[in-house]
């Protein structure tokens, strides 16, 4: 049976800026695991997991998503520093909402309308 999550895969546009978010704003570092392939991308390793970045046709509507984007398919990342997190989003001009459950976390969506929701490790 299931045994791990491995990794999860958003479609991107525009790979510069789509890593000027991931490595620019959330501090990611690029994989040089990923295998050659026949489109673009880009792999981020997160403890056992990774984010995949694929430069692909999205064949789902960007617009019309909800504005929370806890109320939308999102991917949850844990943060070490959410004052230092927050001042980056704030600094570069991504807007977000905080969590409506009353935790330590917060939605943004990267440039192409992915939902990620930022959470505060105790």
């Amino acid at each position: 049976m299931i045994t791990n999550f491995l990794h999860a895969s958003l479609l991107v546009s525009n790979l510069a800026t789509a890593r000027g978010f991931y490595e620019g704003v959330l501090g990611l570092t690029p994989s040089s695991r990923r295998p050659a392939m026949a489109f673009d991308g880009v792999w981020y390793e997160i403890g056992a997991q990774q984010i995949h970045l694929l430069v692909l046709p999205n064949p789902d509507l960007v617009s019309g998503r909800p504005e929370h984007g806890g109320r939308d398919r999102h991917i949850a990342l844990a943060v070490d520093d959410f004052e230092q997190l927050k001042h980056a989003l704030e600094q570069a001009d991504v807007s977000y909402t905080m969590s409506r459950s009353g935790r330590p976390a917060l939605f943004c969506r990267d440039p192409d309308g992915n939902a990620v929701e930022l959470v505060a490790l105790p």
